[in-house]
């Protein structure tokens, strides 16, 4: 249905020699190239290009076959189709009840290769030259042409229906009857893309799944155990590389880390420091904090546009930090959690503008959410009340009665809400607005709600 194109445009080709392999490897690399011949992956080349292999251990003991390609996709036009935002696709499944999960066996192999560019993905081991008749890992367009043949497949099924993450497909729905129409549509496309599905990978008619690293619901989103486990087994780091892996992990759930910035901040510190890598007792309580708060992350609720949010802010000499909720029923659920360390320059701001900081950083990050609809901004500063030019209310929260203090607060008791509607003067807000000024984004506000 589609073939996968390496323009290199008019450079000339590349020649990389093979690196040595160790003895007790080359058997196991002569094995991998005879089974992707005897299956149709790879072909016998005679082209003037040529990457070196890489064998990698997976985690049950096999090895997978790699090609260095970095050389290659530096010279190559990059193809710009974007990939889904996880966080858009997660917020899409809001009121889905019955949930199926479908990857495809070895995806990217059901893609072929230009026959003119097939002698660009040449690879030796030291022995023979070879190159892919399909699509391998590696090349820097391989994700975007992937995207794009699957979300051809499936065009036309709603967002309600079906979501396509590069191999990675959910089909949700409200009802049972429903789902199985659904799934049943999805099979039909597949089958006439002539695309083949993994079952050991597939899970069908499910209450819950595994999806993207979370685990989806009815309920909400949360962390998915076996990725949470890989963080508290992770053992402390001693250099530099290992601990920006280990933030890197960590910082893909930070939407369900209250504080998650003020956390890590020892820690990102480190990754900075231009002398030795020194682990501090710092360092140690924040790499521990880290574990625990990831351990212990909440179901976040999925975002209703029958709702109104409700933002909460917060800052403290060190961060910011949000709150975004929504009440559903009786309760009043998280949507995820905002948080930013402050520069040196931002922690010598006065405590209102820290707090107008707060509000502005908060609104920008969750834009996507706020933009055009009113939504009730809480905080426990009295002198930003008066930020009523905004479509929002802004409603005053006693610093002994916020029950969302996410920073310089430990555990509060939530107390009654008191609101004030005041006209919009000229005083405060605009004196700190002058000194600490909103983001671009900021006027938008004012020219949607004039």
């Amino acid at each position: 249905m589609t073939q996968h194109r390496i323009n290199t445009g008019d450079h000339p080709p590349i020649k990389q020699y093979p690196r040595r392999l160790p003895l007790a490897r080359r058997e196991e690399a002569d094995n991998l190239v005879k089974e992707m011949v005897d299956n149709g992956i790879i072909e016998e080349s005679s082209g003037p290009w040529a990457s070196p292999i890489v064998l990698v251990k997976k985690k049950d003991g096999s090895t997978r076959f790699c090609v260095d390609y970095r050389k290659l996709n530096e010279i190559t036009k990059k193809d710009s189709y974007p990939l889904p935002r996880i966080d858009d696709t997660l917020d899409a499944l809001n009121g889905s009840q019955w949930f199926t999960t479908l990857e495809l066996k070895s995806g990217y192999w059901q893609i072929e290769i230009r026959p003119e560019d097939r002698e660009k993905t040449a690879f030796t081991t030291g022995q023979g030259l070879w190159q892919f008749k399909v699509m391998p890992f590696g090349l820097c367009n391989a994700p975007a042409t992937f995207e794009r043949l699957m979300e051809t497949v499936l065009r036309g099924l709603s967002s309600e229906a079906c979501l396509v993450y590069l191999d990675d497909i959910i089909i949700v729905e409200r009802t049972f009857e429903e789902h199985l129409n659904n799934l049943r549509k999805v099979f039909q496309r597949l089958q006439k893309a002539n695309l083949k599905l993994n079952p050991k990978k597939c899970r069908f008619f499910q209450r819950e799944v595994a999806y993207l690293g979370h685990v989806i619901s009815a309920e909400g989103v949360k962390t998915d155990s076996e990725k949470i486990k890989a963080v508290v087994d992770w053992p402390r780091p001693d250099k530099i590389h290992d601990l920006r892996s280990f933030l890197g992990l960590c910082t893909y759930y930070r939407r369900f880390v209250k504080n998650f910035s003020t956390i890590a901040r020892p820690l990102h510190k480190l990754t900075k420091a231009k002398s030795n890598f020194n682990w501090t007792d710092e360092c140690e309580k924040s790499f521990n904090s880290l574990k625990q708060a990831l351990t212990s992350s909440p179901i976040l609720t999925y975002p209703r546009t029958d709702k109104d949010f409700i933002l909460d802010t917060d800052a403290s000499n060190e961060g910011i930090g949000a709150v975004l909720s929504q009440n559903t029923g009786n309760e009043e659920r998280v949507i995820a959690y905002f948080s930013k360390s402050l520069g040196k320059p931002e922690r010598n701001y006065c405590v209102t503008r820290k707090e107008l900081l707060a509000i502005v950083k908060s609104i920008e990050h969750f834009h996507h959410y706020l933009y055009g609809r009113k939504f009730l901004l809480r905080t426990d500063h009295a002198s930003l009340r008066w930020l009523l030019n905004f479509n929002l209310k802004a409603r005053y929260l006693a610093g002994s009665k916020d029950f969302r203090s996410m920073i310089s607060k430990s555990s509060i008791e939530k107390g009654p809400l008191t609101e004030t509607q005041m006209p919009s003067p000229e005083g405060l807000v605009k004196n700190a607005a002058n000194s600490a000024p909103m983001p671009r984004k900021s006027s938008e506000w004012r020219e949607t709600f004039p």
